[in-house]
């Protein structure tokens, strides 16, 4: 019996030992009773349990390098703000803008966060360009839906600040296709505000002048697309950040876009003469019509190039590494040029809803039942089939015109058919 409680008591002590070996704070526990076989076991213990964490710690940094590496390798793992300042053309208001004596709209409020301090600052430096660049946002979206109507993805559009989606996120045509578009509607409607006088800080491009040819030389006012491109470029490509692919195709389809408005800038001419003849003629330098600039960046988009991230190799003589480039994936492809549109990740699926990566579906879309192409029922449809109904619709016909002056009409009710993808 005495024995019984002597071995208790030691049983007792050497928990509480080991226990306060491994907790710091304060134990009542006598270590001097501990016998060598109790050190032992205790420093066995010790020394597995050190073992493990340094392999856990070890196992963590790999596992957090190799995230990083991936990430800077395809561009699609980092956080990304591209485009941010899209919104704006939600948000920009009257309640944004302060004016000038002149009814010319000067600055954004500070408050509106979706610009960057750099572009807040831009704003500042160039009264009335805020306007430009919301309208030139609005154009390029109206365009952006126009060109793809007929396609399985249609250019959506919310009315959030993330205002074209997780498409933005991606790296595939359609991201690329958006970059151009946006970067050319604001080079576009900043070039022709600057002729039109509403920005303080710019004019007409004066610089052609004199005699141009025999019969005609440079007058008139011509549109600042030098302007519209420089402002697009210091505006817009100040939301991305970064070194890495996602970065490098976005700067090059935001300059594809600008690149696009002032290749296909056009020469207009105004005759002079006696009775109606042209004996001389005066010119100017004309932007395009924005659906022209749409319908070059989407036959871009039709024949993208998907690039992958290279180096241009070392620079011996200077110890430096020359920056990286775009590479066509497919080294039997040409590289492409400065106003091609270029990609690096497959298109998703449009054909059903996916919120994860953010594809609407084409459920509900209205197709055409008798035609072979994109916009076909087929394949608009993903060969899910399609359902018809009947629409009456209202319209005004039969219109007259009395003197002087007014206009009658009739209302004609017509029956419609409609068929939408199931």
């Amino acid at each position: 019996m005495h024995r019984a409680e002597h071995h208790s008591e030691g049983h007792s002590e050497e928990q509480c030992s080991i226990l306060a070996c491994v907790d710091s704070s304060t134990s009542p526990c006598n270590l001097s009773h501990l016998n060598s076989s109790h050190s032992a076991q205790l420093t066995y213990r010790r020394t597995v349990g050190d073992s493990t964490m340094r392999n856990l710690a070890l196992l963590l940094g790999v596992k957090a390098a190799c995230i990083l590496l991936v990430s800077s390798l395809s561009g699609t793992g980092a956080v990304n703000n591209s485009g941010r300042w899209w919104g704006i053309v939600n948000v920009a208001s009257s309640s944004n803008l302060l004016t000038n004596s002149k009814n010319v709209q000067l600055v954004l409020d500070p408050s509106l966060a979706l610009l960057s301090r750099r572009q807040r600052r831009l704003i500042r430096q160039n009264p009335g360009i805020l306007h430009a660049i919301t309208a030139g946002l609005q154009t390029a979206i109206k365009e952006c839906k126009w060109q793809f109507r007929n396609r399985r993805w249609n250019c959506p559009t919310t009315h959030s600040p993330e205002i074209f989606g997780k498409i933005v996120n991606r790296g595939c045509r359609e991201t690329a296709f958006v970059f151009a578009i946006t970067s050319a509607g604001v080079t576009h409607a900043v070039a022709r505000s600057c002729s039109e006088g509403a920005i303080e800080s710019c004019t007409c491009d004066y610089r052609r002048r004199g005699p141009g040819g025999p019969d005609w030389h440079w007058g008139g006012c011509s549109d600042n697309v030098d302007f519209g491109r420089m402002f697009s470029r210091e505006f817009v490509d100040s939301s991305e950040r970064g070194r890495d692919l996602r970065y490098l195709t976005n700067l090059h389809n935001n300059e594809a876009g600008r690149m696009t408005v002032s290749s296909e800038m056009r020469q207009e001419c105004k005759c002079h003469g006696m009775s109606g003849s042209c004996t001389v003629r005066t010119c100017w330098m004309r932007l395009p019509s924005f659906r022209a600039v749409g319908d070059f960046l989407k036959d871009r988009f039709d024949g993208a190039s998907r690039v992958v991230y290279a180096n241009k190799g070392s620079n011996r003589a200077s110890h430096r590494a020359d920056p990286r480039h775009l590479e066509p994936e497919n080294p039997a492809h040409k590289p492409p040029s400065a106003m091609d549109l270029v990609y690096f990740e497959k298109s998703p699926n449009f054909c059903s809803y996916n919120g994860k990566s953010g594809t609407l579906g084409t459920s509900g879309r209205t197709c055409n039942s008798t035609s072979p192409g994109l916009d076909g029922c087929e394949l608009l449809c993903c060969g899910r089939g399609f359902k018809t109904r009947a629409e009456s619709v209202t319209e005004r016909c039969n219109c007259t015109f009395h003197w002087c002056c007014h206009v009658s009409c009739l209302n004609c009710t017509s029956t419609r058919t409609l068929h939408q993808c199931l």
